[in-house]
């Protein structure tokens, strides 16, 4: 069944409205206005109340006929502008209409446990992704031509990713076996004095906001290198941040994502302790206990940009941070260029040295020259 889907439209002239990640402002494309998201926020749901005043008709409508093989895994939603159809799978939370490109929003996808507690607003656009892509590839010799011509960027969109956000105070206490050596000799014996220690350690540490990306169409590796963000900029949700942008919600449970922040919790304050153990020639952990307490999730949408590339049948994605910037994404190597590459200064190395060991003989040096 066809679902509603919520727009937020410009009370000037009516036209979709977008954010603006420069002015951190929804703005209409169409007669330059623009409005704080709070306050738009405020003046929709006064037309929503407004609406709810006005006398309606209730007008029966033949019920639509799907498939089960249709529906299975498929959402439809009604374009409030055009009234075309917007398909998505069960997690699409915001995208553009095929037909009139407004931005829409699935309002049941930011419902009960789904709403997010945080969003932190995209501050860099589609051109600082695309000047970040340019530069990632400067330099790179070895890449194939393809993918310095602008037409090899299949596509490319901001997205809002769901994260999970882990905060905890943790305590370790940790026991090693450290080891020191010392060699010396009389002049008719050697000596070696081995001494071992007993190391105990305890430490405490406080994690704050550490990001697990909850969606599984996203590449873990790719997402933790976009790390870090600033959540000092992040706001409490408001769906008119979404307005221009993709997003998805969350389809990985927060009970899950947490053993991954785990690993990561464990692992630092494994590395910080055993930093504390260093002038000793050798050391082994006995045992050790970590413990968390203060415990605390909140989930968020953070800014991405996506970019994809397709070269010989194979999709890369690139993804560049949507506030600060940082770009990440591995690159293919062609081999072509590489054995050309390798045969070219080989043999270029491979000349010289012939020309050094010609320019010895000639000079005398019987090749000692080099």
């Amino acid at each position: 069944m066809a679902q509603q889907l919520l727009e937020y439209r410009c009370p000037a002239c009516g036209a979709s409205l977008r954010f603006d990640s420069a002015s951190q402002q929804v703005v209409c494309p169409y007669c330059d206005s623009s409005f704080d998201p709070q306050t738009l926020i405020d003046y929709d749901n006064f037309l929503k109340q407004d609406a709810k005043n006005e006398k309606s008709d209730d007008w029966s409508k033949n019920p639509e006929q799907w498939t089960k093989d249709e529906v299975s895994g498929l959402n439809v939603y009604v374009c409030a502008a055009c009234g075309g159809e917007v398909l998505g799978d069960d997690t699409l939370a915001s995208a553009r209409c095929p037909f009139c490109d407004n931005t829409v929003i699935m309002k049941r996808q930011f419902t009960g446990d789904w709403k997010p507690d945080l969003v932190l607003p995209f501050k860099l656009d589609k051109k600082a992704a695309q000047d970040a892509f340019r530069k990632h590839l400067h330099g790179k010799k070895l890449l194939p031509k393809a993918f310095h011509e602008e037409s090899c960027i299949e596509e490319i969109k901001g997205m809002y990713v769901p994260f999970w956000l882990f905060s905890t105070d943790v305590s370790a206490s940790m026991r090693y076996k450290g080891t020191k050596s010392r060699a010396w000799t009389d002049g008719q014996y050697d000596y070696v004095e081995t001494s071992q220690y007993a190391l105990l350690r305890t430490a405490d540490a406080h994690f704050e906001r550490i990001p697990v990306d909850g969606s599984q169409k996203m590449d873990d590796a790719l997402m933790d290198s976009l790390e870090p963000f600033d959540f000092s900029e992040a706001v409490d949700f408001q769906t008119a941040y979404l307005s221009g942008f993709f997003s998805d919600r969350y389809d990985v449970e927060s009970d899950i994502s947490v053993a991954r922040a785990k690993t990561r919790f464990n692992s630092t304050l494994n590395r910080m302790v055993s930093a504390t153990t260093a002038g000793f020639g050798a050391v082994a952990q006995e045992s050790g206990n970590i413990a968390e307490r203060n415990n605390k999730r909140e989930y968020a949408l953070l800014p991405v940009w996506l970019l994809h590339v397709k070269w010989k049948g194979q999709l890369y994605t690139f993804a560049m941070n949507g506030q600060t910037g940082k770009f990440v994404g591995n690159l293919p190597l062609d081999k072509g260029r590489y054995w050309k590459y390798w045969l070219l200064y080989g043999g270029l190395t491979a000349a010289v040295l012939a020309g050094l060991v010609v320019l010895g003989h000639f000079l005398g040096c019987g090749g000692g020259c080099l």
